[in-house]
């Protein structure tokens, strides 16, 4: 039977008559990358500060590599790696000093010097946090979450405003610390990096699950293709309901057909753009992507 480092059974927090979380149950298994994704205000953040022993649940049961973190918060803070958004670091102290002082704190950590060198902070040892870019700030909090070899670890937008060639190197380096049997649970803005990582994927909306598994199975949808379109000029979009053919704006100039997908209703859509005299710039079929499943499941509005 597969053991779970991460149990939360039925948990609710409320805040006065609101429920932030809302009974909601989910498992990750150790040494496998579980994402947590929601929108804003979902409850994301307080099923993690829940979870690291921050914040006591109103009921339910938490359970974290076998402790309960209400109870035994020290305990459990001992045994996982916590990336905190804004650094966790002390704005006047410099890299390598920081990495060496928490280092320090532990019996067995990671050289400081490899964490240096694997995560690009290497040319940035000496400038202290406040002189670091925002990728680079992201980078060295990794690296603090990871340094005391966390048996479970809490990833928060890991990649958050890193170029191309960092983010493959933390993804990289989330890759090799599942392969050592850590737990991640990871969140993330990112659809493509939760495809790209995860094993599982769990998604919340105001504080309840609304969906859970690998991201294959999620984005599975009965061999139907999605049909999506880029034009010239906008569609009228009211106009093609009465059509028969229903279809979403992603973004400005580009669609994705809501109806039922036939050839007949490819011909339909042609005809109706020649009609109105809007250039189809490009049509193409594919299947959902997570995003897809994530702004179908929790809606496309935006959220403060």
């Amino acid at each position: 039977m597969t053991r779970s480092a991460l149990i939360l059974e039925n948990v609710i927090k409320t805040y006065g008559d609101v429920n932030a979380v809302n009974g909601l149950s989910f498992r990750a298994n150790y040494g496998e990358i579980l994402c947590l994704l929601g929108p804003n205000g979902a409850g994301k953040t307080t099923t993690i500060e829940m979870c690291e022993g921050f914040k006591k649940p109103t009921s339910g049961h938490i359970e974290v590599l076998g402790l309960d973190p209400a109870r035994n918060p020290d305990a459990v803070r001992a045994r996982i790696g916590i990336m905190l958004q804004g650094g966790g670091s002390y704005s006047g102290i410099k890299v390598k000093e920081m990495l060496q002082l928490s280092a320090s704190y532990n019996d067995n950590p990671l050289d400081p010097e490899w964490l240096l060198d694997t995560l690009g902070l290497r040319a940035v040892e000496k400038n202290s946090y406040r002189r670091l870019s925002g990728g680079q700030q992201q980078r060295l909090s990794l690296a603090l979450a990871i340094i005391g070899r966390p048996e479970l670890v809490f990833l928060d937008e890991p990649t958050a405003g890193m170029d191309a060639q960092s983010r493959l190197a933390v993804w990289d380096l989330i890759r090799a610390l599942r392969a050592d049997g850590v737990t991640v649970i990871l969140t993330t803005h990112l659809m493509d990096e939760a495809e790209a990582l995860s094993d599982r994927v769990v998604i919340i909306d105001h504080g309840q699950l609304v969906a859970s598994g690998t991201a294959a199975s999620l984005t599975s949808s009965a061999d139907i293709p999605q049909v999506s379109f880029e034009t010239a000029t906008p569609v009228d979009l009211d106009a093609l309901r009465k059509a028969g053919i229903s279809a979403d704006a992603t973004r400005p100039l580009h669609y994705r057909l809501t109806s039922s997908v036939s050839p007949e209703v490819i011909a339909e859509l042609a005809t109706f753009l020649a009609a109105h005299n809007v250039v189809l710039r490009n049509l193409q079929t594919s299947h959902r992507n997570l995003e897809e499943v994530f702004l179908d499941l929790t809606g496309r509005e935006m959220r403060s």
